[in-house]
């Protein structure tokens, strides 16, 4: 019985753990269509630290689920401008901006 006990207290120690190494962020961007969805949370994808992501194209929010001891909100941010997309306060590179589709290219005239 003893056994099972510390099996289960070891079980429940390792998952609040693992909880405890990732946080979210949700990130405003300048996101305008599906090839925007497709690019950020795949180009995020490869982001040290970034666990997932996922952009909902109908308010340009992402939401971020990352290692907060390998990345942190300033890094993301940075990244998805040099994506070519606007995050929270950190606009978008504007070189990166014109190598976009031309259906990511932001009709809502953000900068």
């Amino acid at each position: 019985m003893k056994k099972i006990i510390s099996w289960l207290f070891t079980i429940i120690l390792s998952t609040a753990a693992a909880k405890a190494q990732s946080d979210t962020i949700v990130i405003q961007t300048s996101s305008v269509c599906g090839t925007c969805k497709k690019t950020i949370e795949r180009d995020l994808s490869f982001e040290k630290g970034v666990k997932s992501s996922s952009l909902v194209i109908e308010t340009s929010k992402l939401t971020v689920i990352y290692n907060p001891k390998k990345t942190n909100p300033d890094l993301i941010r940075q990244r998805i401008s040099s994506i070519g997309y606007d995050a929270d306060e950190v606009k978008r590179d504007p070189k990166a901006f014109e190598k976009l589709p031309g259906c990511c290219k932001d009709p809502r005239g953000h900068h």
